[in-house]
């Protein structure tokens, strides 16, 4: 007795059900060339959402990022040291996102100032003071290059 294919409806319904064992029957049908057997529709907003997730990782780190550098300006020299652990795993972070999709160095360009601000109102809530932006300039002040380098660390006031 020969056991039954599944078809194109049960992947779909599979699906919801148990997505990874979605993800492993459909990366064997692709991989034997059976295309038209697989989830198609599925598969194209999976690959979607990977993108997704890439540029949501993006968003997360690089807002997360400028409040350290933000914050670490406010810092006197001699408490620096331990805001350094924050601001160098956000950018080994992004570098590796960077490296893997260098596109999104492009969507961090376009959105720093949406970014930049929410880095401000996320370092007022590190530093605990109310909601105004005066001890923080309006625009970012520093440059995707600084934001980027791993060496770079704002100067401290």
């Amino acid at each position: 007795m020969q056991s039954q294919r599944p078809t194109t409806a049960d992947l779909a319904g599979l699906y919801d059900e148990d997505f990874f064992e979605w993800t492993r029957r459909n990366a064997q049908l692709l991989r034997a060339g059976q295309v038209r057997e697989s989830d198609i529709p599925h598969i194209a907003e999976a690959i979607e959402d990977l993108g997704k997730q890439d540029l949501d990782e993006l968003h997360r780190r690089s807002r997360s990022l400028l409040a350290h550098l933000l914050v670490g300006q406010l810092q006197p020299a001699k408490h620096a040291h331990w805001r350094l652990t924050p601001i160098t795993e956000e950018r080994i972070w992004l570098d590796g996102l960077l490296r893997h999709s260098p596109s999104l160095k492009i969507k961090l360009a376009n959105a720093l100032p949406a970014y930049y601000a929410e880095g401000v109102r996320l370092a007022m809530a590190m530093v605990r003071t109310s909601p105004d932006h005066e001890w923080f300039p309006a625009e970012c002040p520093f440059t995707l290059e600084q934001i980027l380098d791993l060496e770079f660390l704002p100067q401290l006031q």
